[in-house]
């Protein structure tokens, strides 16, 4: 299913699916923002699916986010599993527009809760999550394969406001 590319609160940001010809920029976005980023082949891997999108602006690439929706005991779970926006654009509303567009992309795909996990020192991250909705429920030592630890958090797709 592709969706209809959006407009969105950041100016001139579009948000759509991602396309096969958005994975070496994509990837080059993950490698400059992660100290551990994915293979090349996970994102191969989510192309095609609802919750892999892409904010272009001016045509170019500036962020991604990937989640997928599962049945996990009797109610369809949303996980957030990857959101970066290129380091030139952060700060002007690209991840804000992402996660909203993802969280929206994963409720009407049946998700009634989200969750994620987050490093426990990216304050940054950590806000936006909070600013959107998302609680804390846990710390998870030693998640991260460089030993940092990581807050898993949770939204109830029900009560956002989106």
């Amino acid at each position: 299913m592709t969706s209809t590319p959006e407009a969105s609160d950041a100016g001139d940001l579009v948000v759509r699916e991602a396309e096969r010809a958005d994975l070496l920029a994509v990837f080059r976005i993950e490698k400059a923002v992660f100290s551990q980023p994915w293979p090349f082949a996970s994102f191969e891997r989510f192309l095609g699916t609802p919750g892999f999108l892409v904010a272009l602006r001016d045509g170019a690439v500036v962020g991604y986010a990937v989640a997928d929706v599962s049945s996990t005991q009797g109610r369809d779970l949303g996980h957030l599993k990857d959101i970066a926006v290129h380091p030139q654009a952060q700060g002007e509303g690209v991840g804000r527009t992402l996660l909203r567009r993802v969280l929206f992309t994963m409720a009407v795909n049946g998700a009634s809760v989200v969750k994620l996990e987050v490093r426990e020192r990216n304050d940054v991250a950590q806000s936006l999550y909070e600013d959107v909705g998302f609680e804390r429920v846990r710390r998870v030592p030693g998640y991260y394969d460089d030993g940092e630890d990581a807050f898993v958090m949770v939204l109830d797709l029900a009560a956002w406001q989106g």
